[in-house]
């Protein structure tokens, strides 16, 4: 299945000059959609993770079915205040500012390994406090799993020397 052609690109959203990639044509695709979260399935399971940590919110779509699949738990990781118990939390650079993320404290086994997934990789800084996230609970990032990624934009770069895949590149 090509995936990219099924991706909307919106020009200049949210602003100008920017072609947003609208993963909500594969999500109302069901074919598309299950053949998604069965690539990454394959592509993911010989990092042999123990849990999949989805970042808000995109990575919950793919993340939590992908965990299904693979037959081990889920965890999600937040923006800040969402999150009911004891947290981690890591403070990144936006393009304009800072964010942070946050994990359960015992989202995990300590030692456990961990797949972060999310709907895209751009610039790399979501991905790499999610991984900073993981460590802080005392386990390891297995790798890493996209639908989409951003390759001009070298996010690769600011992640751990772990495997990365993404289903559809730019």
């Amino acid at each position: 299945m090509d995936l990219k052609s099924l991706i909307r690109e919106v020009p200049d959203f949210p602003k100008p000059g920017i072609s947003y990639k609208d993963i909500t044509t594969i999500l109302a695709n069901p074919q598309a959609l299950s053949y998604s979260i069965g690539q990454l399935e394959v592509q993911c399971k010989d990092m042999q993770p123990d849990h999949v940590a989805g970042i808000e919110s995109r990575g919950f779509i793919f993340g939590t079915p992908l965990a299904d699949r693979l037959k081990i738990g889920f965890a999600p990781i937040r923006k800040s205040g969402k999150l009911p118990s004891a947290v981690h939390i890591v403070k990144y650079d936006l393009e304009y500012g800072t964010d942070q993320l946050e994990l359960h404290q015992d989202a995990f086994m300590s030692g456990s390994r961990v797949l972060v997934i999310d709907d895209l990789i751009a610039t790399g800084g979501t991905a790499a406090a999610a991984a900073e996230l993981v460590e802080k609970t005392g386990c390891v990032v297995a790798g890493f799993g996209f639908v989409i990624e951003l390759l001009d934009l070298k996010g690769r770069e600011k992640l751990p020397d772990v495997p990365v895949v993404s289903l559809v590149q730019y």
